[in-house]
């Protein structure tokens, strides 16, 4: 294993951090289901083998992560390992529900202190309800008397979010969203090095895109085969992200025991500035022919908003975007069907060409929406409406 700076902390993490929310299942339709002998093996054998930070939260695995992590951590394991988990944001509307929510997750954890504590999930609009709830005032009364140690946030938004949070407290670490297709979006690359000017550790999720970096369409796999060194793409997809000098702890949510032992392998080999200026050039074709299997030239620079029938246009065009780029449309449809309000979904334009007149690409922004809910709102394939 390799070990990292984190941020100005005198501590350094694993390269490679379990993240406790794609557990194995008992039962594939109930996310609480989780397989804990399997789960078990999976985790001590990370910590075994070097992994020293260990993710949660309030709500994954249906609430049943939590209290999977208290039990994994039993006969000395706590011991060796850092923990994080999340105040539910969405849940907390007064400063008493700091208290509450943390209290709870200490009892489901089984210990008495969280070791890495984010506020969950911030961006523009929950950030405002966090300030008004006084939650830092209430975490700094927990670091006080010793029931967190480190204050962070995981976040998703744009980049000026992402800045305008990271000043408004002196905060130990962040957790953004960071892989070789997201250089530019959420907090990007930009990000990653503005938190890190400011002495936070940053902990990477989604190294892999959710997975869908795994498994490259063919013409993706035909860029990797011309690599002089052979490397399978979640390899490919990791070492770009460890090969910056800002990268505190790159988190994976591991389903079976091969991944465990494919990630720490690849950490193992990972090294800040490792990778040649041939092989980031190849990252970079890699990047550059998934962008080209993106059917819908949407930039999301928002020009078309507001949409007067209340379509989230970008969205819905990131969406089907992402399920044509990593043929993945089951993901697509889940992220739409489950996350998308039905109110901004493309069913509601009502064709109005408002929109079209503000588009910088020329989109004919009217004309995909009938085809964009027709393979993500029913269930069309992809190539029936291309």
């Amino acid at each position: 294993m390799q070990y990292r700076k984190f941020g100005r902390l005198d501590w350094q993490g694993s390269a490679l951090g379990f993240g406790c929310m794609r557990l194995p299942l008992t039962d594939k339709a109930n996310s609480a289901s989780i397989d804990e002998a399997e789960a078990t093996r999976m985790v001590r054998h990370a910590i075994e083998h070097g992994v020293t930070y260990l993710d949660s939260a309030y709500g994954y695995h249906g609430g049943e992560s939590e209290r999977f992590v208290g039990r994994v951590l039993k006969d000395g394991y706590r011991d060796k390992v850092k923990l994080a988990t999340k105040l539910p944001t969405w849940l907390v509307k007064a400063a008493e529900d700091f208290d509450r929510y943390l209290d709870e997750q200490l009892g489901k954890l089984q210990t008495d202190h969280i070791d890495f504590y984010l506020l969950h999930g911030l961006n523009s609009k929950r950030w405002p309800v966090m300030v008004e709830a006084n939650v830092i005032a209430s975490a700094q009364k927990a670091i006080a008397d010793g029931r967190i140690r480190r204050l962070g946030f995981s976040f998703h938004d744009n980049l000026d979010a992402f800045k305008q949070i990271v000043d408004a407290h002196t905060w130990d670490f962040c957790q953004i969203q960071y892989n070789y297709m997201d250089i530019n979006n959420q907090a990007g690359t930009k990000g990653l090095q503005y938190a890190a000017s400011k002495g936070l550790g940053v902990v990477i999720m989604e190294p892999l895109l959710g997975g869908r970096l795994v498994n490259p369409p063919k013409p993706v796999q035909a860029v990797w085969d011309t690599a002089t060194t052979q490397r399978k793409s979640a390899d490919w997809a990791l070492q770009w992200v460890w090969n910056q000098p800002e990268v505190s702890v790159v988190l994976s949510g591991m389903s079976t025991l091969q991944q465990v032992q494919e990630n720490l392998a690849s950490a193992g080999a990972s090294r800040i500035g490792a990778l040649s200026e041939a092989e980031l050039d190849l990252i970079g074709k890699a990047r550059a022919k998934y962008e080209e299997l993106c059917p819908i030239p949407c930039t999301a620079c928002e020009y078309c908003l507001p949409c007067p029938n209340g379509v989230n246009i970008p969205r819905v065009f990131k969406i089907y975007n992402q399920g044509a780029m990593y043929e993945d449309a089951a993901g697509a449809r889940r992220e739409y069907t489950m996350w998308t309000p039905e109110a901004e979904r493309a069913n509601k334009c009502k064709d109005c060409n408002e929109c079209e007149e503000k588009c910088p690409q020329t989109i004919p922004i009217s004309e995909w929406m009938p085809r964009v809910h027709k393979v993500l709102g029913e269930g069309v394939p992809y190539e029936e409406c291309a």
